[in-house]
């Protein structure tokens, strides 16, 4: 019995569940585990094994989610910050929402993954998560849903409105363009030279008027293109001019790796982007500093002027 053809989907289903990509992969393996243990009691004529196995990883996440915080994003914590050379203190102790690296997983449907949405999917019950994830993003039935949660059609159909209207205000998937689409790699293009440049006010053309700028784990943010552009000046005058940019994707999103220049020649890995493109602006970019992150997109830590160059 071969369960690997099925690890990229179940991965994405514990981080919707988690939003944690490590904690997904671990998840996944113990699931894949259990269910190698359980192969002599696999019943096919009551379900398929993708349904069976996503019943394991459902009571995997549903285990491990008991009484764990959860993961937010600095928007999700409080109000906007409006003092743009704030100190940028990390809290290590918050839990912080992860992205998901696209390219280690082939995975047909990425709309539901945007940032927004599993950062807001915190907010609700596991339960409440499993159904609306399985219902509505997979595709299974009540009735097999009701199956994998041990509960009936009608319980798994009133979590799913209950759900539904929890999320309500995060808008629709569809308002956030694809990173294939021609509009959203031009823009990203233009972003992508305008910070390479240390450009500001080219940045700042390029947002929306009430675009969000966070930075896990700082638990602060920012909103608004005006601050948006006072902070990146402040990182500007920090940092110097002549960055270097690499693309991306994360969570079915554009996503840049931005390396400052080093001091002792070459860049050096500064940040992870994830951007969300609207209308030919950009709405939202989400600023990872984490290692962790580093580690799971495989991003180099060091890249010389030439590399850059080759690449252009």
């Amino acid at each position: 019995m071969d369960f690997e053809p099925y690890r990229g989907e179940l991965v994405a289903y514990c981080y919707r569940m988690t939003g944690s990509f490590h904690d997904a992969e671990d998840l996944v393996q113990d699931t894949m585990l259990r269910a190698w243990k359980a192969r002599d009691r696999y019943d096919p004529t009551r379900a398929s094994v993708r349904t069976w196995l996503y019943r394991i990883a459902t009571n995997v996440c549903l285990t491990a989610l008991e009484g764990r915080a959860r993961r937010p994003l600095p928007s999700g914590l409080g109000r906007p910050s409006d003092d743009p050379g704030a100190p940028l203190t990390p809290d290590f102790d918050i839990p912080w929402l992860q992205p998901f690296p696209d390219a280690r997983f082939d995975i047909a449907v990425r709309a539901d993954m945007r940032l927004a949405l599993v950062a807001a999917m915190q907010i609700l019950s596991p339960r409440q998560r499993a159904v609306i994830v399985l219902r509505e993003v997979l595709q299974f039935s009540a009735a097999e849903v009701a199956e994998q949660l041990g509960t009936t059609a009608a319980s798994v159909n009133s979590a799913l409105q209950r759900a539904r209207a929890a999320l309500a205000d995060v808008g629709d998937a569809g308002e956030v363009t694809e990173p294939e689409d021609p509009e959203v790699n031009t823009v990203i293009q233009r972003y992508m030279r305008a910070f390479e440049a240390a450009d500001v006010p080219a940045l700042v053309r390029l947002l929306t008027d009430e675009v969000v700028l966070e930075m896990p784990p700082v638990p602060l943010w920012y909103q608004g293109s005006r601050d948006y552009g006072l902070f990146m000046r402040r990182v500007f005058d920090m940092r110097g001019t002549g960055w270097g940019m690499r693309r991306l994707t994360a969570n079915g999103r554009s996503a840049l790796a931005a390396y400052a220049p080093d001091p002792g020649g070459g860049h050096r890995l500064h940040t992870l982007q994830v951007l969300a493109v609207t209308d030919g602006r950009v709405a939202r970019n989400t600023v990872f500093a984490d290692p962790r992150v580093f580690e799971a997109f495989g991003l180099p830590g060091r890249i010389s002027s030439d590399e850059f160059r080759r690449e252009r």
